[in-house]
């Protein structure tokens, strides 16, 4: 049985999609779906559900975006707004039936839209979040978040985004660019980048949720396969990431019986799926690579020669420094540290890790593997100064005051 708050997030492409369908004007159609799933939100909790859930958000929507347009102060454009809303495109069509989250998908991804606004107005206008809720998660104040809703609705509107499929000759390119606003939502939900929480389980669950969505509107598509499996199979070891502290418990150390068992075989059976059934994508390659983590009984077990072939593989297909940094540490426990080490040494000029935390803290690590501890202090330390998260920040703290200082 669903809840409320999981029925009203289910509805709300196929809502916002019906009004963009009659009226138009994405600006105004979300807001009026925000304002009506508000309503609902408190209504349905008191009252119970209506008959026809869809249709009950459908025209409290319609009722606030009308409302809305009339309380405009500029007479003109109120009054042409208000009779082009009178006059529907679609008139006498079962417009709750139709599910538009393909379609907003590709909106809320516009081209012409930073990676932190596609991210918020999918989250607001797919997912049924509130401005609150996307605030909170990524911690910034409701009216900065707000802020960059509206402009990236305007900013839409003035690019020509239109409620509609992107033509052939732009469809793959905008669905690389869907896949890779679902990961990085999943990905600050898994590990947040600043704040006291590593794991924010809402912003996982919804990742899972539209990622699912995303598969039954195109399921022979095998990265959005891939990356289903990957988010499923990453999102497993979530339970035994953190102590009871909220203290982080590093892969090496978890307890692998607690791990989700019913998520790793259905990620291991999209992966499995997936491989043998298109293209190799970047997403299959990061899946298969999750699933032979999922599969070992303990990192010494782990098979880390086939994890470094599946590196290298995805390097060539796919190369970003976070890949280089995976790749160093599977290396260095198939083939020793000092091998991991040399492949970080081209990112020490990489400025897109160059001054973040994450190449000190793998430098570290594998420094401490050699058996320098004093440097791999030094580099713990630094890695600390650079996180904005407070269990990254803790863990390497702690990693730090275990080892001698630098002589």
């Amino acid at each position: 049985m669903q809840t409320v708050d999981e029925l009203v997030k289910d509805l709300v492409p196929r809502v916002l999609g019906t009004l963009m369908r009659k009226y138009g004007q994405f600006d105004l159609c979300e807001d009026a779906v925000q304002d009506a799933l508000l309503e609902a939100t408190v209504s349905w909790r008191e009252s119970g559900l209506p008959d026809n859930p869809a249709a009950w958000l459908v025209t409290a929507a319609s009722r606030r975006l009308i409302d809305r347009v009339r309380s405009e102060s500029a007479r003109r454009r109120r009054e042409e707004t208000v009779h082009a809303l009178e006059e529907p495109t679609v008139r006498d069509e079962p417009l709750t039936d139709r599910d538009d989250s393909l379609i907003l998908l590709f909106l809320c991804c516009h081209p012409s839209l930073s990676d932190e606004s596609q991210l918020a107005l999918t989250l607001r206008a797919v997912g049924g979040l509130t401005t609150a809720q996307i605030a909170k998660a990524f911690l910034v104040p409701e009216a900065t978040m707000g802020q960059r809703i509206s402009r990236a609705k305007q900013r839409i509107k003035t690019s020509g985004g239109r409620f509609e499929m992107p033509p052939e000759s732009e469809r793959a390119k905008r669905l690389d660019v869907v896949l890779h606003v679902l990961y990085l939502i999943f990905n600050e939900g898994y590990t947040s980048t600043s704040g006291p929480e590593l794991h924010q389980v809402e912003l996982t669950g919804e990742a899972i949720r539209l990622t699912r969505a995303l598969r039954r509107m195109l399921p022979e598509d095998t990265e959005i396969a891939g990356l289903l499996a990957l988010m499923l199979l990453t999102d497993a070891r979530s339970a035994v990431r953190t102590g009871p502290d909220g203290s982080l418990t590093p892969l090496a150390e978890q307890d692998r019986g607690r791990w989700d068992a019913e998520a790793i075989a259905e990620g291991i059976a999209l992966t499995t799926e997936a491989l043998a059934s298109g293209p190799l994508g970047p997403y299959q390659l990061q899946a298969a690579i999750a699933a032979v983590h999922a599969e070992a009984p303990s990192t010494e077990a782990t098979d880390w020669a086939q994890i470094v072939l599946l590196y290298e593989l995805l390097e060539r297909l796919a190369p970003n420094p976070m890949v280089t940094l995976n790749h160093a540490i599977a290396a260095a426990m198939a083939d020793g540290p000092q091998t991991g080490l040399d492949l970080l040494k081209p990112l020490d000029d990489d400025p897109r890790v160059a001054k973040g935390h994450r190449l000190p803290a793998v430098r570290a690590h594998l420094l401490e593997m050699t058996g320098d501890r004093p440097a791999a202090r030094a580099s713990y330390e630094l890695a600390a100064s650079r996180t904005e998260s407070i269990p990254e920040r803790n863990y390497l703290l702690a990693k730090a005051e275990a080892l001698p200082e630098p002589g």
